[in-house]
């Protein structure tokens, strides 16, 4: 009987083990992928970002096992896959945004490949950078590798104060998806059948304090995937500190899209959200 893998996303290739570059973001993300990947056998090596990446991470790692680089340095990350030999490379965790206008420090093959776009967004820039890697042979894993149980599940995870009812998931469930379809954001805030506030550039936490300020009686976050959505670097994430701002801008449930939307560190943001009366559900 063959053995089952580790992660539904894992490649089969990869059963028995294998190499694995992890290119690390900011949180705990990238740490709760690297812990599962050794446990499952898997040789990890690092690729960290300057003034992003975990200082406790870095630490985790022999000197021979991680190289830092700055953002935008393509071609260091490169090379750094090369001379590490990994098999597959996974992305986990966000770069500041604020980077794509300040603090970014493109190398030659970074200029080269942001030259070679119509449109500069975070799919066609990673979908490049994802062909890039294809050509050293080190393919971008689903980021959503060794995350399988932090998943959003169907249905009600978590029963508050307030359930929203099937005509206003409905409504807001087209309209998220209508805004997310145009690269706009993947989230937004509705009241019944009234649209409160679209999370766009400035991300989740504005977006729901400007929800907040109209003291409605009932707003649902909604958080869902673009229709073709590249979860090699793009997983959306509800974790901790949206809950703590949901709390703190009075929005009364959340809806997220089951087996798409990553609920970082599960089990406390659900004990979280029991203990503030907020209504968690998937769809």
């Amino acid at each position: 009987m063959d053995t089952p893998l580790p992660s539904r996303f894992l490649p089969a290739s990869l059963s028995g083990g294998g190499c694995m570059a992890l290119i690390a973001g900011k949180g705990s993300y990238p740490q709760i992928t690297c812990a599962r990947a050794r446990a499952a056998g898997m040789s990890v090596k690092l690729i960290a970002f300057e003034d992003e990446t975990a200082p406790e991470l870095w630490e985790a790692f022999a000197d021979a096992d991680r190289t830092r680089i700055k953002v935008g340095q393509l071609g260091h990350m490169l090379k750094a896959l090369e001379r590490f030999r990994t098999d597959y490379a996974v992305m986990a965790g966000q770069i500041t945004p604020r980077r794509l206008f300040k603090g970014l420090h493109p190398d030659l093959k970074a200029v080269t490949i942001l030259a070679s776009l119509k449109e500069r967004n975070a799919e066609t820039i990673f979908g490049a950078i994802g062909r890039e890697m294809d050509k050293i042979g080190v393919p971008l894993l689903d980021a959503r590798v060794f995350m399988d149980e932090d998943l959003a599940d169907i249905g009600l995870m978590n029963k508050g104060r307030y359930l929203p009812d099937a005509t206003t998931l409905e409504h807001g469930q087209r309209i998220a998806k209508e805004v997310a379809a145009m690269d706009i954001g993947q989230g937004i805030v509705v009241n019944h059948g009234t649209v409160l506030a679209v999370e766009a550039f400035e991300g989740t936490d504005k977006m729901l304090e400007r929800a907040g300020s109209f003291e409605a009686d009932t707003p649902l976050f909604i958080k869902t995937v673009k229709p073709r959505q590249d979860y090699r670097f793009d997983v959306p994430v509800f974790g901790m500190r949206t809950v703590e701002k949901m709390i703190e801008f009075g929005i009364a449930a959340a809806a997220l899209e089951a087996q798409n939307v990553l609920i970082l560190e599960k089990p406390s943001v659900l004990q979280r959200a029991r203990e503030a009366k907020i209504t968690l559900l998937g769809y």
